[in-house]
């Protein structure tokens, strides 16, 4: 039976080849995006699953209050590992770990900047590490020990035992190879390549062993017996018994890391990357459904050229159940052909969607789960897609088809036929739609005035004796011609890291914390990035002479006197008194989206760990890079060359929106695509069902371009009714997702003009084609038999 349905289904597709054709493209082309979406969604879910004690291990959070705003931060002080460790039951473990930094490694005068990070031995058992060779235990024996994943042991030692083996680090001191690690993979939250032990990093940086100062991250793992609201209620005012701390800490779940990172108010959200996931989890559903329409539509508009078929197997007794089955195999025919020519799209265009989402993502055929889903997406997709078709060409009465007579409920088909065609294209208008917005949010924030100009400038990270033989190295780029100014600082221009409140000042209410952002500098920083002084004066070119002198933005200004700033005091909590010289305009840094917050500028270059170079408006920059390049190697050997562009970062810190803006304008051109496909087979149903009224206007004398119009006018209508089903949800959901930035657009009624004519011309173009094929075709053919 189940080969006497294949060989109908087979013949069935071969006679209407043509919408069997419409039917499997569209299956395909849905199958194959939601299948794309599913493996980064499935991805994303993954993340940080690969460790075994996943569900113990957390980290250490904290909460702060400034002038009544709480907010979450993840720094905490370089003791709190030990303490808590040893004094909060439910503790077993607990590790420090510092951010991740490139170090550089030289073997042989073969010198490489590798990403890593110093840690406590304790992270190893924490995290089951595994280790190639080498014994975790007392990997961090010695000091100067180094652990180096895979990668790294290759790169330096080839196919050779890097145990024993050194390496000199920063071209000082020689670490010796104790371990080698598995490379981590894609889809977790560390990114280190090497790790060395955290107490020579503690000893180059002796403020991370006070209480007070927040400098590390802090990883525990509780006992598997231990109570996460016990141990959260002991651990919330633990560093208030350490001093005058007044910050709060919890428990933060690595299950929680990538998907549920938001906090509001110092409480989590339950927001974060998961909004993406459901979003693109929900795109995804969407797809499959505009395909499956495209089978529904185009399966029950040739309904009627099937009845005289049914008709007949009816009156020859076939059961109702046979004629079902028989039409769902077809249907399922039709899936798993489109499942298996969808397979061959992920195949060829998988290495252009990881370009795309920056992802190494891999559809594993061997792997149950994709291979069952594959074949669940192709059944659900003929299940779901054949189901009304089965039924209705299954269930009329067989008499009035060989009668002649109108089929009982043709008319409810035609009206499930329009639901679906309107469906369609009002998810098409709202992903135009959606597309539009993100993309003009993003241009709005990348085109929003900085307060300084992130052109041509190019910023490295201070190594050797760089800091030390400044000047000359800013006079020998100044020499080039190519360049216009020189600055070092504590942090990049886009990301200061250092902040604190212990401030006062003349009229400060004393119950109110200000956290305020600090930044060490060169006297040339505010000249080389171009910041503009409101009032008083920049920093003296000897910055001894301005050791008790600071800079201040507008927004600290404003909080300090509603008067000019300039000539002011700040103390701060030891006792140091600062005159304020100059207050800046505010400029954007850190959040992006957000507003300028106080900033402090000390003239401090001792503490500066990265250089920023400005070239020269219309300077040649490569040329420029080189001449560069040479000054750095010179006066720094040993160190190869390696430079970031400030709008590289900028650009960089809109990754998830532009990937989020290009996928919603990818599936809403597929969505069109799809949606175009099914009209297109309907518009070529309505035609040859119209033929015969169509000669006969045409001897009546109408013209083509009216027979035109009267063929597209019930599609466009269909369109335009989507529009206005469309617009309101889309402002709707645009308006929220736009909530979430400060910094935003307005939604303009252009943009739903815009996807409006869109939608009705690529609409039109799909019938049209139809319409005047019809409309120039002889009358004689159609009206002959007649």
């Amino acid at each position: 039976m189940l080969s006497n349905y294949i060989k109908t289904s087979f013949r069935s597709f071969k006679k209407h080849s043509s919408y069997g054709i419409l039917n499997i493209a569209g299956l395909a082309v849905g199958i194959a995006c939601a299948a794309f979406i599913f493996l980064w969604v499935e991805d994303e879910l993954n993340f940080d699953q690969q460790f075994a004690k996943k569900d113990r291990l957390y980290r250490i959070l904290e909460t702060q209050t400034y002038e009544g705003k709480t907010g979450t931060f993840w720094a905490t002080p370089g003791p709190l590992a030990a303490g808590i460790k040893a004094e909060i039951p439910g503790i077993k473990d607990a590790a420090r770990l510092s951010w991740t930094r490139k170090m550089l490694f030289t073997k042989d005068e073969k010198p490489v900047y590798v990403a890593g990070a110093y840690a406590d031995q304790a992270l190893f058992d924490m995290l089951q590490l595994p280790f190639i060779k080498g014994n975790p235990a007392t990997a961090f024996k010695d000091p100067h020990s180094l652990v180096i994943n895979e990668k790294t042991a290759r790169l330096f030692f080839g196919e050779e035992d890097p145990i024993g083996k050194t390496l000199k680090v920063d071209n000082r001191d020689p670490y010796t190879i104790t371990g080698v690690m598995k490379n981590l993979s894609e889809n977790t939250s560390f990114d280190f390549e090497w790790l060395a032990p955290y107490v020579i990093y503690e000893a180059q940086n002796q403020w991370l062993k006070e209480w007070g100062n927040n400098g590390t991250m802090t990883y525990v793992e509780l006992q598997a017996n231990a109570s996460v609201p016990a141990v959260n209620k002991k651990l919330e005012h633990y560093l208030s018994t350490k001093g005058d701390i007044e910050t709060t800490c919890f428990l933060f779940s690595m299950n929680d890391w990538r998907l549920y990172s938001g906090f509001e108010n110092g409480k989590q959200t339950g927001d974060g990357r998961i909004k993406y996931v459901r979003l693109f989890t929900l795109i995804a559903w969407i797809i499959l459904a505009i395909a499956c329409i495209n089978f529904m539509n185009l399966s029950t508009a040739r309904s009627s050229q099937r009845a005289r078929e049914v008709g007949v197997r009816k009156v020859l007794g076939a059961a109702k159940s046979k004629l079902v089955t028989q039409f769902i195999c077809e249907s399922l025919f039709l899936a798993f052909v489109a499942v298996f020519i969808a397979l061959i799209m992920i195949y060829v265009f998988m290495p252009g969607f990881n370009i795309l989402v920056e992802k190494k993502l891999a559809l594993d055929i061997t792997n149950p789960w994709h291979l069952g889903g594959l074949l669940g997406i192709g059944l659900l997709s003929g299940l779901v897609a054949g189901s009304y078709p089965a039924f209705f060409l299954s269930s009329f009465n067989p008499v009035f088809v060989l009668k002649g007579l109108k089929l009982k409920g043709s008319a409810s088909a035609g009206f499930i036929r329009t639901g679906l065609v309107v469906t369609q294209f009002t998810i098409s208008i709202m992903l135009i739609l959606a597309t539009v917005v993100i993309y003009h949010q993003i241009q709005h924030i990348r085109h929003r005035q900085l307060g300084y100009d992130r052109q041509h400038l190019v910023y490295m990270d201070l190594r050797g004796d760089m800091g030390k033989h400044f000047s000359a190295i800013k006079n020998q780029l100044l020499a080039t011609g190519a360049v216009q100014n020189a600055a070092l600082s504590s942090s990049t221009i886009l990301s200061f890291g250092s902040n604190g409140s212990n401030f006062t000042w003349g009229g400060k209410d004393p119950a109110v914390d200000v956290l305020i952002t600090q930044e060490e500098v060169s006297p040339e920083y505010v000249s080389t990035m171009g910041l503009k002084l409101v009032s008083g004066r920049d920093f003296y070119t000897d910055s001894k002479s301005d050791s008790n002198s600071i800079i201040i933005n507008e927004t600290l200004a404003r909080m300090i006197t509603k008067d000019n700033a300039a000539n002011n005091t700040l103390t701060r909590g030891d006792g140091t008194k600062y005159e304020i010289t100059g207050v800046i305009k505010n400029f954007v840094y850190n959040d992006l989206y957000g507003k300028s917050v106080p900033l402090i500028l000390y003239a401090n270059p001792e503490g500066a760990r990265f250089l920023t170079i400005r070239f020269k408006p219309g300077a040649n920059v490569p040329d420029a890079l080189k001449k560069v390049e040479q000054i750095m190697v010179a006066n720094n050997p040993g160190y190869p060359f390696e430079y970031e562009f400030v709008d590289t970062e900028f650009n960089n810190r809109f990754k998830m929106e532009a990937m989020i803006g290009k996928l919603a304008g990818m599936f809403a051109i597929l969505a069109i695509f799809i949606s175009c496909l099914g009209l297109f087979g309907l518009a070529a149903y309505t035609a040859e069902r119209r033929t015969k009224e169509i000669g006969i206007r045409k001897i009546m004398g109408a013209s083509i371009s009216g027979l035109a119009s009267l063929l597209s006018r019930d599609f466009m209508r269909l369109v335009l009714f989507s529009c206005v089903i469309a617009f309101p949800i889309s402002w709707y959901t645009m308006s929220r997702w736009l909530n979430d930035y400060a910094y935003r657009i307005s939604i303009q009624w252009w943009m739903f003009v815009l996807a409006g004519v869109l939608a009705l011309a690529i609409a039109l173009l799909t019938v049209i084609f139809q319409a005047i094929k019809v409309a120039l075709a002889n009358p004689l053919n159609s009206l002959k038999s007649e």
